[in-house]
């Protein structure tokens, strides 16, 4: 029996080359060709931005959505529908990559990492979309 595998994980944006940018200084991607930001003047009117690991895999996409309205969880007005989780091998890495994340526009939605049996933080990205980075 064979199964699909998964390409990618595509998510909204409003702005989506701010948050393609955002994802790619956090994890480390870069854009699929093509799809990299036009010289100025040209308008950047991209809708659909793939990024790639250094394996030239599909890791993310983003799609532009203007009329999306970010999650507000914790409150459930907006749910979270879905996230990511990021694992970093421990707890000093996790304080550095919260850091690293919040110098890139995100925001500290939980702080749960002084959990012992899982230390996390659940961030919200520039688009409110929560994501998890947590000892793993």
């Amino acid at each position: 029996m064979t199964f699909p595998v998964l390409s990618c994980t595509a998510i909204d944006a409003r702005d989506a080359r701010s948050l393609a940018e955002f994802y790619s200084a956090l994890l480390g991607l870069h854009c699929r060709p093509g799809d990299e930001p036009p010289p100025p003047p040209e308008p950047d009117d991209t809708d659909w931005i793939v990024l790639l690991d250094t394996a030239e895999r599909r890791v993310l996409a983003v799609q532009a959505k203007p009329d999306l309205r970010p999650s507000t969880w914790p409150s459930e007005e907006i749910p979270m529908q879905m996230h990511m989780d990021f694992r970093v091998p421990d707890a000093q890495e996790l304080e550095v990559q919260r850091e690293r994340a919040e110098q890139l526009g995100a925001r500290l939605l939980m702080d749960r990492s002084e959990d012992p049996d899982e230390p996390l933080y659940v961030m919200g990205d520039p688009e409110g979309h929560p994501f998890c980075l947590l000892v793993g």
